[in-house]
């Protein structure tokens, strides 16, 4: 049949036959010649080592210098919470209340809600000081307020964005658009793990949903198996983990053996990383089915613990996800996300507020109680805190039925930070008399970011990965490491 009588998927499809079939049997080998020299190449670039590409557990690597921290604890706030509300009492908000905020404090700042001119809205609850430090806490964070000897409150972070999903991701990543690896994913690039056991980068979720998404424990551009691991709150922590019944443990090593066998000579012929990490994953499900029942099984922690946090072991809940993370860390997990949604104030800011400290504050408090006298706090890193804070004004909005609210605020806003080699009972920064921008110590989301690594041993400017013809890190081009905040 004359060649142009064929259709050209056809045709394609067999030159495609044609041109595999020689790569693949000619007698010198081309193909695989070539392919193991681009994938030698890759890991010499990238700084990974080939075995590392296949299974669990990622090798121990040498951080760039000796680090303070060895884990993270990151309770990420979603839907940010008011820092006016919680820790940078403003006096000043309740003598201007219910007036127009003073045009030369807003200058050209535009919000997603609320006009510029919309009126100042005082704090909710009353502070007062707490500890040896003097730190002033709102009402509603008791138990914070026995702890605040124990962490560093940074009153000045600024972040670039403005909106939900690109400032969670923007925190995470440093980078507003979905495609750059985590935090958590360069902590294991940089690192390695310590357990086979346990994935090394779990996430948990104790609310409704998150604006950012996956994108925000997502592996970007590195290999995918770098990618944090969602679990779950209750029962079996990844579904379908445990086997069927009639399948013991011997017939699934058999049977994960066999399809090993074969995804290795499947990665063997085509090269492509991700069965490398879909390798990975298999035995990473099999080794979860015998550590995840024990891990998650709080019958092992004695009353006062579960007390401590305010947890039922039965119920899902924030204090249950604390104190998982704890014993994660326990076990050589290097780093825990745990997402806690709902803070997002749009009216009500009061009632909002009292509803999450109160699901929140009791756990938060114990997780650095219990990680002290465990003597764990000085290798783990405690972060708390949203993708921004909320505006001095007040958002009123009957056609939305919003009332008493407060809109995102990128300017300026509160985190607090535990462990890890931070320097204790400091509070850091300040804003102006009105809490609407930084005028001292400003700490930028990056470099946070710059000073998280810092403190895991590694240093943001050298900790990259080259990908689409650049090298590419966290902190992108910024950042600096804040050594104030430093014991």
């Amino acid at each position: 049949m004359p060649v142009n009588n064929l259709r050209p998927s056809t045709f394609g499809f067999r030159r495609l036959i044609a041109r595999r079939h020689f790569l693949r049997e000619c007698g010198i080998g081309l193909g695989k010649v070539a392919l193991g020299s681009l994938l030698v190449g890759a890991a010499v670039r990238n700084g990974v080592a080939a075995d590392e590409k296949i299974t669990p557990p990622f090798p121990l690597k040498q951080p760039h210098f000796a680090p303070k921290a060895k884990a993270v604890i990151h309770l990420f706030m979603a839907g940010a919470p008011s820092q006016l509300d919680l820790f940078d009492y403003k006096p000043k908000l309740v003598e201007y209340e219910g007036k127009p905020i003073p045009p030369e404090v807003i200058g050209g700042q535009r919000y997603a809600f609320i006009r510029s001119d919309a009126a100042v809205l005082g704090p909710r609850f009353k502070f007062s000081k707490h500890g040896r430090c003097g730190a002033e806490l709102s009402e509603m964070l008791p138990h914070l307020a026995k702890v605040v000897d124990d962490i560093t409150i940074v009153k000045s972070v600024r972040t670039d964005q403005f909106n939900h999903a690109p400032a969670q991701i923007f925190f995470n990543t440093g980078f507003s658009q979905p495609g750059r690896p985590s935090l958590g994913s360069w902590a294991l690039y940089g690192l390695g793990a310590e357990t086979s056991e346990l994935p090394a980068f779990v996430v948990m979720s104790t609310g409704a949903g998150i604006s950012g998404g996956a994108a925000n424990w997502s592996s970007g551009f590195l290999p995918s198996h770098y990618t944090g691991v969602r679990l779950r709150n209750q029962g079996d922590p990844i579904l379908n983990v445990s086997s069927p019944p009639g399948f013991d443990r011997e017939l699934d090593r058999d049977t994960l053996d066999l399809v090993s066998q074969l995804n290795r000579q499947r990665l063997s012929a085509v090269g492509d990383p991700e069965i490398a990490t879909r390798i990975s994953s298999y035995e990473m499900a099999f080794q979860l089915q015998a550590s995840a029942p024990e891990l998650m099984d709080l019958s092992q922690e004695d009353q006062k613990t579960l007390d401590l946090y305010g947890c039922k072991p039965s119920e899902p809940s924030f204090a249950r996800a604390c104190l998982l993370a704890r014993r994660m860390i326990e076990r050589g997990v290097r780093f825990v996300n745990i997402y806690n949604e709902g803070w997002d104030a749009h009216s009500d800011v009061a009632g909002n507020l009292k509803n999450n400290c109160g699901k929140t504050d009791q756990a938060s408090a114990a997780l650095v109680a219990d990680l002290k006298q465990r003597g764990m706090l000085d290798e783990t890193l405690v972060i708390w805190g949203g993708e921004f804070g909320r505006t001095p004004m007040v958002e009123t909005n009957a056609a939305l039925g919003r009332s008493l609210g407060r809109d995102h605020h990128p300017q300026a806003y509160t985190m607090w930070l535990a462990g890890g080699g931070f320097k204790p009972g400091l509070t850091y920064g300040q804003t102006d008399d009105l809490g609407f921008n930084v005028v001292e110590n400003l700490v930028h989301v990056h470099d946070l970011q710059a000073t998280i690594l810092n403190q895991l041993g590694l240093d943001h400017e050298r900790l990259t990965y080259r990908y689409a013809g650049r090298d590419f890190r966290l902190t992108d081009v910024h950042g600096r490491v804040v050594r104030e905040l430093l014991a």
